[in-house]
This record gives C-alpha cells, sequence and structure tokens, in this order.
C-alpha cells in the first residue's frame, strides 16, 4: 500500500484510528438499544417514542457508516464484529431487560450522555495530542448530535424522577437546573 502523506505521521493516525473505533463501538451499541427500544416501548407513549427512536437510529446508522469511512480515510481499519464492538463499548447491554418506557428513555439518556463526554474527550486528544484538527471537528459534529438527541430524551421524562431501574420514587420532585 502506498504511503499515506497527509500531514499526520503513522503514530498521530492509529491513536485517532483507535479513539474512532470506541466511538464506533459505542454508537453500535447505542444503535442496537436504540432498535430494541423502538421495537419494545409500549403504554400510552408508544407512537411517539417509537417514532422519536426510529429518527434517533436512522441518524445513529448515518453517524456509524461515517465513523468507519473516517477510519477508512486516515488509513485504518473499522471494527466491525459484535465481539470487538462489546470490547472496546464504554456503554454496556441491558440484555434479558424490558425496561418501562421511562426507564428506556432514562437509559437512553445516561448513554448518549457518555457518549457525549467520551466525544468531548476525543475531540480535546484528537486535536491536542494528536494535531488532527479534522477528526476534532468530525467528533465534534457527532458530539452536537448526540447532544440534540439526549435534550429529545430528557425532555420526553423532564420533571419524572427515576431511580436506577427506570421506576419512578415515590414523592419525588426536582428542580430544573438554572430555575
Amino acid at each position: 500500500m502506498r504511503a499515506i502523506n497527509i500531514g499526520l505521521t503513522q503514530e498521530q493516525r492509529e491513536g485517532v484510528i483507535n479513539l474512532l473505533n470506541q466511538d464506533l463501538a459505542d454508537a453500535y451499541l447505542l444503535l442496537v438499544k436504540t432498535k430494541k427500544y423502538h421495537w419494545d416501548v409500549v403504554g400510552p407513549q408508544f407512537r411517539s417514542l417509537h417514532q422519536l427512536w426510529e429518527e434517533h437510529y436512522e441518524k445513529l446508522t448515518v453517524n456509524i457508516d461515517a465513523l468507519a469511512e473516517r477510519v477508512r480515510a486516515l488509513g485504518g481499519y473499522p471494527v466491525g464484529s459484535m465481539e470487538g464492538f462489546l470490547k472496546i463499548a464504554t456503554l454496556k447491554e441491558h440484555a434479558g431487560s424490558v425496561p418501562s418506557a421511562t426507564g428506556m428513555v432514562a437509559n437512553l439518556v445516561q448513554d448518549h450522555e457518555q457518549v457525549i463526554r467520551n466525544l468531548r474527550d476525543h475531540v480535546d486528544q484528537s486535536g491536542e495530542q494528536f494535531h488532527d484538527q479534522g477528526t476534532a471537528d468530525f467528533l465534534t459534529g457527532l458530539m452536537e448530535e448526540h447532544e440534540e438527541m439526549a435534550w429529545m430524551l430528557r425532555s420526553f421524562i423532564e420533571g419524572q424522577a427515576l431511580e436506577a431501574d427506570g421506576t419512578q420514587p415515590a414523592n419525588e420532585s426536582k428542580t430544573p437546573v438554572g430555575v
């Protein structure tokens, strides 16, 4: 293969490729969870959540392809197996459980927020440590999309206090931040 000469050393490209592969693994796991909840949601919020999650998994599918293509553009190979995704993902599966609709939303909020924190860190590493402003800019765009998806999900459960399992505690209210 011809040497890649784009102003980054092989070590810089490999560092960024590792970050991108972790982001790819998290995005794929989030896609699987979003689709599963799309299929399993029941209750009065069924239609609105079913539609919202379809929009989200379509956006995630596009982002997954863009992540894999960015890895290839830098001369690497994207992770492409469930075993590989599960090995490097920071998100965790919740296999075997079907939470309430509100619990599903809460789980996805937590996952999107984890992805946002990871992307924020990866933007910094890409630009500062690896001097790849192109990847930093690319990841910033992905982070902004996850921020919007997390906001949509948080808005859905706003004002509802949740336990770790997605259930609502008795007689507990929260004051919104900034009020």
